[in-house]
């Protein structure tokens, strides 16, 4: 890879959002450096706007969201954001939110640079949604895809909001991700795009025809006008020029796009990435469990009186676990149901009087977190497949000591672990390569 070449990955995360410069290093072995990056927490979990999907609806509010990812992009070098030539982003796969077209965001002064502010948009009904029942997704139609349709799935949501909130789908002309709205929004998109990837998560689409399945989901009143265009992978979307539309906050004046497309300009593309990493969405839904875990114990000690940080309450549990190297207890953590058996809930066994420390506990559902991740590609499998290294990634393992010895004894390999910010620097990486390919053709 060239000297100088800079990009900029974003990652949009369940918990928290990020972002990372990457500049190629041709003399480092890893051909690249991560310049700086920043990570802040979303703290974007709302009720679900509406009341008929009960404690299982799992939103996010999109403000929140952005909000985070602007203060992550005002917290980077400005120096160095003048030399990025492109722009990589990821984001939490499945979901959905709805937006009015040309009315999605809007562009102010945020200080030092300028911010974009969602505007006519909804929710974000996340992956982890859980309204859609084992009956309801019985009487959908059958997709033609290599995947069944379960719970969180942007279009068993669509369908659920068509029958028990229709009004709440009026007021919106397109859906995406959470990912696909920020594309849209930075290059100023009519329709947004989205990844055959991403198309496959939200459930009827055929990955072999690369299309929606549109006889199906007209034949049931689906609201096809709604579904994203499709691009492959790291293909780019275009940047309007004539939209007029600022980049992101922080980013410098003088970084334009070019003014017709371009394809060998890196500057007037913005590159589609998803998550393709086991580890990563593995951590995540670790994280998820653990935070759950400790945000039910701090609520618990608020109703007894008792006030304490989440932070104090995760650490105490991580030095606990960390001195309780083995435990009987047993802990399934599937709080929020798997998707093949959404019913099938979390469940604690083998439970003993000696057995119900916080390190015996904690222990136990760091246990149970990695084998859940286990029951899906056994150590054995694996071997046999030729793996010979494991490598984790995501917050949930970087952070907490007790799930890395978890990994260790599931998955005796050689395991090398990542940094809180691997899925931006991976988007970045994306775009890094691009501009590396396009400069060699």
């Amino acid at each position: 890879m060239a000297a100088g070449s800079v990009t900029l990955g974003i990652d949009l995360g369940t918990t928290s959002v990020k972002v990372a410069l990457v500049e190629a290093a041709p003399g480092d072995p890893s051909g690249f450096v991560v310049l700086a990056s920043c990570a802040r927490a979303a703290r974007a979990e709302v009720a679900a706007q509406s009341a008929a999907a009960g404690p299982q609806g799992q939103e996010q509010d999109v403000r929140r969201i952005i909000q985070a990812l602007n203060e992550c992009l005002a917290a980077l070098p400005r120096q160095q954001l003048r030399k990025v030539c492109g722009i990589g982003v990821s984001g939490q796969m499945h979901g959905v939110m709805f937006w009015k077209t040309g009315q999605g965001c809007e562009w102010t002064e945020g200080g030092a640079a300028p911010v974009f502010e969602p505007r006519a948009v909804s929710q974000l009904v996340t992956w982890q949604d859980g309204r859609c029942s084992s009956k309801f997704l019985a009487s959908l139609p059958q997709p033609e895809s290599h995947l069944s349709v379960a719970t969180g799935f942007g279009c068993a949501t669509i369908f659920w909001l068509l029958k028990n909130s229709p009004e709440s789908l009026k007021s919106y002309d397109v859906a995406g991700t959470i990912h696909d709205y920020v594309v849209a929004m930075l290059c100023g998109l009519t329709r947004p795009l989205m990844s055959d990837q991403n198309a496959a998560s939200w459930g009827y689409f055929n990955t072999r025809s690369q299309s929606w399945n549109l006889e199906i989901l007209r034949a049931a009143g689906f609201p096809v006008h709604l579904l994203p265009d499709i691009a492959e992978p790291g293909s780019m979307a275009v940047l309007n020029i004539s939209t007029s539309v600022q980049l992101v906050a922080s980013m410098p004046s003088g970084f334009q796009p070019a003014q017709t497309p371009d394809p060998t300009a890196p500057v007037a593309y913005f590159p589609y990435f998803h998550r393709t990493y086991l580890a990563v969405a593995a951590s995540l839904n670790g994280g998820n469990v653990l935070a759950t875990f400790v945000h039910m114990l701090v609520q618990w000690m608020a109703d007894l009186g008792l006030e304490v940080e989440e932070s104090t309450v995760y650490s105490r549990m991580i030095q606990a676990a960390a001195q309780q190297r083995d435990t009987c207890l047993t802990i399934t953590p599937t709080v929020l149901g798997e998707r093949h058996l959404p019913d099938q809930l979390a469940s604690v066994t083998r439970i003993s009087s000696s057995d119900l420390s916080l390190g015996h506990v904690t222990r136990a559902l760091c246990r149970g977190i990695i084998q859940n991740l286990h029951s899906m590609l056994p150590f054995q499998q694996l071997r046999e497949w030729g793996v010979e290294r494991v490598i984790g990634s995501g917050s949930a393992l970087s952070r907490n000591e007790v799930l890395k010895q978890e990994v260790q004894r599931a998955f005796p390999f050689p395991v090398s672990y990542g940094q809180d910010v691997d899925a931006a620097v991976g988007a970045a990486l994306v775009m890094l390569q691009r501009n590396f390919n396009q400069q060699e053709s």
